[in-house]
């Protein structure tokens, strides 16, 4: 897992390198900063299996993006964000009353590498993003309802119900992101619309071989809009299409 994180770190920089040492294409010199928001459907994937629901919880940030090339018809952009997240779970409970969520609040940072297609200036825009997300624990609260005894954590299938008392161990996360939206530039900005997945590869809490959990990582849908103006834009004559 860590191979594949690694692996979406380099594809990032690829896209950055591209400008440090030269363009194939059309060189752009465009910065662009704005803000985002959203909703989030997260569940957390533990072996052994833990029954969820969906956790729904709005998200937000900053967003700031660097086109740097037009090769052909693509924009090349480099994008980061620092948005704040709340994940868990929602346990999906079937043998008793019992109800548990787990809020985990994070900041997380995506560095996304970005490519779009349309116009440039005015009118649509489709794009995809894909690279590496860290992220940084910020703190939790579990909250439980029904009896929560004895008789109905004894009813839990194959009676796994240490999660609800323990804490979070890796303050700290990683893992890639990957995503397709669109965007509708203006005279007075850029409007976009995208949705999103994130795969974590690391931990919640421990898993080593004295462990409960082996696994126990976020995986995240993640639909957002946002606004973002320009701060630097290259100057150049309207071409339609472009």
């Amino acid at each position: 897992m860590r191979k594949a994180f690694i692996t979406a770190v380099m594809a990032a920089a690829t896209l950055w390198s591209t400008r440090i040492y030269g363009q194939v294409g059309d060189p752009r010199n465009d910065l662009a900063v704005g803000f985002n928001a959203g909703y989030t459907l997260n569940t957390v994937s533990f072996n052994p299996t833990i029954q969820q629901k969906m956790k729904g919880a709005v998200t937000f940030g900053f967003t700031t993006r660097y086109t740097c090339e037009k090769y052909f018809k693509s924009l090349c952009s480099i994008q980061l964000e620092v948005n704040y997240a709340n994940l868990g779970w929602d346990e999906s409970i079937t043998t008793s009353n019992d109800t548990y969520t787990r809020d985990i609040h994070y900041v997380q940072v995506p560095l996304l590498a970005r490519m779009g297609w349309g116009y440039e200036q005015k009118g649509a825009l489709f794009y995809v993003v894909a690279g590496p997300q860290l992220g940084f624990y910020l703190g939790d609260k579990g909250h439980k309802g029904g009896l929560f005894n004895d008789s109905t954590l004894n009813l839990r299938p194959g009676q796994v119900n240490q999660q609800y008392d323990m804490p979070v161990k890796n303050k700290f996360e990683y893992g890639i992101t990957a995503g397709a939206g669109l965007e509708v530039n203006t005279k007075v900005g850029h409007f976009f619309l995208e949705g999103r997945y994130y795969y974590g590869l690391s931990d919640i809490f421990g898993n080593g071989k004295k462990d409960v959990f082996s696994r126990s990582s976020n995986g995240t849908i993640v639909i957002k809009a946002g606004y973002l103006f320009d701060i630097i834009r290259t100057k150049r004559v309207p071409v339609e299409g472009k």
